[in-house]
């Protein structure tokens, strides 16, 4: 007599569904059946999934509004100026700039040689960049190579010596 392939399966939810596990080995299918009593069924685990995708999506929302809360508060306490771009990409300047010098003080000041008085030339340095694209773009920067990026992106916005560049 063969293996039954068809098992009748009561999820642990409490809805029932019949199962061909005409795909699994004779000898797994009866394990595979009490693993199936165990779990959801499809449609409940579904559900599940989908409340877990809002509740991840109201988690990084209210993530984001606390970064940015912050960043502003920070920019406000030492003076940054706005930035310029579209306002999505203001707001994720704004928290790039934050999070960009926070990580260049420490690299640098906390953890580095530079002094307090070099640091407040490098933070004027990055007064003078208010594109908050140039922001975005440097979020992934070691924070060791902030003052060489502020010194060239402050050079490109000098008028050059040579008339014709």
């Amino acid at each position: 007599m063969a293996v039954k392939t068809l098992w009748s399966i009561t999820f642990a939810c409490g809805h029932q569904a019949d199962r061909d596990l005409f795909g699994r080995t004779a000898d797994r299918r009866a394990g595979f059946a009490e693993w199936l009593a165990k779990q959801s069924c499809t449609d409940c685990w579904r559900a599940s999934k989908e409340d877990d995708e809002q509740d991840k999506a109201a988690w990084l929302k209210a993530k984001r509004a606390e970064e940015q809360a912050e960043s502003e508060a920070w920019s406000e306490q030492y003076l940054m100026p706005p930035l310029e771009g579209t306002e999505r990409a203001v707001a994720w300047g704004v928290r790039c700039r934050h999070q960009v010098l926070a990580a260049a003080y420490t690299a640098l000041v906390t953890e580095g040689k530079t002094s307090e008085a070099e640091w407040e030339g490098i933070e004027e340095s990055a007064r003078a960049v208010t594109r908050a694209g140039w922001w975005i773009e440097q979020r992934s920067s070691q924070p060791d190579d902030l003052p060489e990026l502020l010194q060239a992106a402050t050079e490109a916005d000098r008028p050059s010596e040579n008339p014709y560049f």
